[in-house]
């Protein structure tokens, strides 16, 4: 089973980008976006054999996930069940006969950590939502979740101490979800190799492959020897953020 994620930094930028060639090219029975900035009813996206699940945010032109997949679930549920967490369209679980798939946006503690407070909150609630999903049957969760979480993960790690998606506090929270029990794919298989998904559109970071790895797939435990491939697709333009894939036995 091929599983693909992807922010796409505003879906109907990206189909004028190379979205469409990609997503063909692929051929991935479940495919995941993050910050769509859409609302429903503002492009309809031609993906023939695929079902397709949106949960906007509230705000327009603001964050937002989708789900493609060739499979229909037996049950897709938005948001985490947390009020305080469920109007920025930041996760959908659709539920599968042998996993749930997770898709996932995370919130950005924003400049100088103005939002950390509600990032710390935020974690602890969804890692309590993963292990509860779990109890039933095993995890996979996508996406981009905001954190660099080792120096390798990062090109300039000691200038960038402490700046969102790169601080203590988030590292150790994302370390807590690895700790308990969820395994990072790309890691797993790649113990050593530097590799980012995101670049700032800022001073050709791109170019110069000054980037960051926050897009991951996580799995749980028990479907760790079942990982064959991991994969970032640092050659796919048309957001600031590189797919990421997971090949998997299911």
């Amino acid at each position: 089973m091929k599983l693909v994620s992807w922010n796409v930094n505003g879906i109907r930028a990206c189909v004028n980008k190379g979205f469409y060639e990609f997503f063909q090219a692929i051929d991935a029975d479940i495919f995941c976006i993050q910050e769509t900035k859409m609302q429903p009813g503002q492009l309809e996206l031609n993906t023939p054999g695929y079902h397709q699940f949106m949960n906007s945010a509230d705000k327009k032109g603001y964050s937002g996930t989708l789900i493609f997949t060739k499979q229909e679930p037996l049950e897709t549920v938005y948001g985490i069940g947390i009020d305080e967490h469920d109007h920025e369209g930041r996760v959908i679980t659709c539920e599968f006969e042998k996993f749930f798939m997770v898709n996932v946006y995370t919130p950005n503690s924003k400049e100088a950590l103005a939002r950390l407070p509600y990032r710390m909150k935020w974690e602890d609630d969804f890692q309590a939502y993963l292990k509860k999903l779990e109890v039933r049957k095993p995890v996979i969760v996508c996406g981009d979740m905001n954190v660099a979480v080792e120096e390798i993960d990062i090109k300039n790690p000691k200038s960038n101490h402490n700046n969102p998606g790169f601080s203590d506090e988030e590292r150790d929270k994302m370390r807590n979800l690895l700790h308990a029990g969820f395994v990072d794919s790309f890691r797993y298989l790649h113990p050593e190799t530097i590799a980012y998904s995101w670049w700032s559109y800022r001073f050709k970071a791109r170019d110069k492959n000054i980037g960051w790895r926050i897009d991951y797939f996580l799995t749980s435990q028990a479907l760790k020897d079942q990982i064959r491939a991991a994969s970032i697709h640092s050659d796919v333009l048309g957001s600031d953020h590189c797919p990421v894939s997971l090949e998997i036995d299911l």
